[in-house]
């Protein structure tokens, strides 16, 4: 497991690549474990630079009436 911080894109980038190939793996597995930390990184990550931020009730429901 070569797991390293997520600063950029680009390291994020890297982190879904890495994700991808631990994916399926089966629990109790290196491999899962190593997909356990790439998603809490990539979670943290995307929280910090990408934020959803929650809809209104009033938004929420223009927004399903549009679908």
């Amino acid at each position: 497991m070569n797991i390293k911080p997520i600063r950029n894109d680009q390291d994020l980038a890297h982190a879904f690549a890495q994700l991808q190939a631990v994916f399926q793996a089966d629990e109790g597995t290196p491999e899962a474990d190593e997909r356990e930390v790439l998603v809490t990184l990539i979670e943290a990550y995307e929280n910090k630079y990408y934020p959803i931020e929650h809809a209104e009730a009033v938004d929420a429901i223009i927004f399903r009436w549009k679908i």
